[in-house]
């Protein structure tokens, strides 16, 4: 019988770009994968920090090519979607590639402002302010630019918002306004327009009635965010084209307008088949905005991007030991690991994500179809399904078995509550940076303990 090597590579083309096998064994880029789990033990969340780095290079490589292929008269900014992972070390990382920030709650802010102290930004970092603002958000705001950060841009969720900052904001050049407009949804959705932005109907009325003779404020920018990410499809191109359409419009009534924020939904690889073309789409994204900007007779706009898990998603991974083995009927084998994916990685839970899981060692056993349990006591903590088929292999071996999931850099530590209560009291794991020296070795550094009982139990008022 095939070894599971051999079974990868007939199944999906391997090695493949970031994974390689050296000696039985898995190494993604280039860190062996092995000797940290014998380092720092399981279960190990690490961030390989010059992927976050990459990824934007890639990016802006992207968007300046096609700017340049198309004659485009208008310019690219890169801005991080801090959302997708605030910590400290992801944030620096970006930055470190001429990149600006996208903003989405209260918090962000004094974030900023931490940076800023650091002298990690400037006060001339453009800072895109989205969501829909509670009174404290929007109070931040509003002292930041006061304390005088100059490229601060709050996005109008809805027409209310404007109210406090005609109100606060007292300057001696007029503030920079963004508008989002309310997208509509996709097919499959429940809802028809999204629940955030101002309605494409209402948008030219009410720059009109309230800001238009302003001396105090100008319109900028116009934001859209289309639900189904960036994506090669008829519901994508139309959106697209709608609310460029609608920025041509606003443009010819308000000579201020002069960027288009497209948002984010640049997927990231989440499985060993993904083929999208991002070369493509970037030269067809700029190519059709310059189109419908002529057809119009408009000058190109700036473009924004906000991307989030394109971002930071593939710097990251989760390696698990399989505690036991449980043949549960004559069809269903168990593979019980040492963590959990609610608590874990629960987009995998609730969204159903698939991500790269493989093997770390005994590559040249055979392979068998096995069900991952997580250790929780919920019928739902499991993993039994690939992005490209309906079940998941591992090596067949008595010998002791590691696996990982890789590309699980955003969200998942957020939306599982770092540092906080878990379901059934599991602790969050030990969590590993890796960064590359100038001679290309690796410096790795514990970012944070795996969680102990002092501290949940101090969590949960018994101390």
């Amino acid at each position: 019988m095939q070894s599971y090597q051999e079974f990868l590579d007939l199944s999906v083309g391997f090695p493949q770009d970031g994974f390689e096998i050296i000696d039985d064994e898995l190494y993604f880029h280039d860190l062996n994968l092995m000797e940290m789990i014998e380092t720092y033990g399981t279960p190990l969340r690490f961030t390989y920090l010059p992927i976050v780095s990459k990824k934007i290079q890639q990016a802006k490589i992207l968007f300046q090519t096609a700017i340049l292929k198309h004659n485009y008269r208008g310019s690219y900014k890169y801005c991080y979607c801090t959302k997708s992972s605030h910590f400290k070390h992801i944030v620096e990382e970006a930055l470190k590639n001429d990149i600006h920030l996208e903003t989405s709650s209260a918090f962000d802010m004094p974030m900023i402002d931490s940076l800023e102290r650091a002298g990690t930004v400037t006060k001339d970092i453009t800072v895109i302010c989205n969501g829909f603002k509670t009174y404290q958000y929007k109070q931040y705001i509003i002292d930041m630019i006061h304390d005088g950060y100059t490229n601060i841009i709050p996005v109008l969720d809805n027409k209310e918002e404007f109210n406090l900052y005609d109100d606060e904001i007292e300057l001696d050049q007029p503030c920079a306004l963004g508008i989002r407009i309310a997208s509509e949804e996709q097919p499959d959705s429940q809802f028809y327009t999204s629940r955030l932005g101002i309605r494409q109907e209402d948008v030219l009325d009410f720059y009109n009635n309230k800001i238009a003779d302003n001396p105090n404020f100008k319109v900028k920018l116009l934001h859209f965010f289309i639900n189904s990410g960036i994506s090669d499809t008829p519901y994508y191109w139309n959106e697209l084209e709608k609310y460029v359409t609608l920025y041509c419009k606003f443009k010819k009534v308000n000579p201020d307008l002069d960027t288009l924020d497209i948002g984010g939904g640049m997927p990231f690889k989440d499985s060993l088949v993904h083929d999208f073309d991002y070369e493509y789409m970037v030269n067809e994204i700029v190519n059709r905005i310059k189109q419908i900007c002529a057809h119009h007779e408009v000058m190109e706009p700036d473009i924004i991007t906000e991307f989030g898990k394109y971002t930071v998603a593939e710097a990251s991974g989760i390696l698990y030991k399989v505690l036991g083995r449980k043949q549960q009927n004559d069809r269903e084998k168990w593979f019980m690991i040492d963590g959990s994916f609610i608590t874990n990685l629960p987009d995998v839970w609730a969204l159903n994500q698939k991500y790269i899981l493989l093997p770390i060692n005994n590559w040249d056993s055979e392979y068998e179809r096995v069900n991952l349990g997580g250790i929780t006591c919920d019928g739902q903590d499991y993993y039994n399904q690939e992005a490209h088929m309906n079940s998941v292999f591992m090596p067949k071996t008595r010998k002791v078995q590691y696996l990982g999931f890789f590309h699980t850099g955003a969200y998942q530590d957020v939306l599982s509550g770092y540092g906080g209560i878990h379901h059934c009291l599991l602790p969050s794991p030990k969590h590993v940076l890796v960064r590359r020296n100038r001679d290309e070795t690796f410096n790795y550094e514990v970012f944070g303990e795996e969680q102990n009982s002092k501290q949940v139990m101090k969590l949960l008022g018994y101390q």
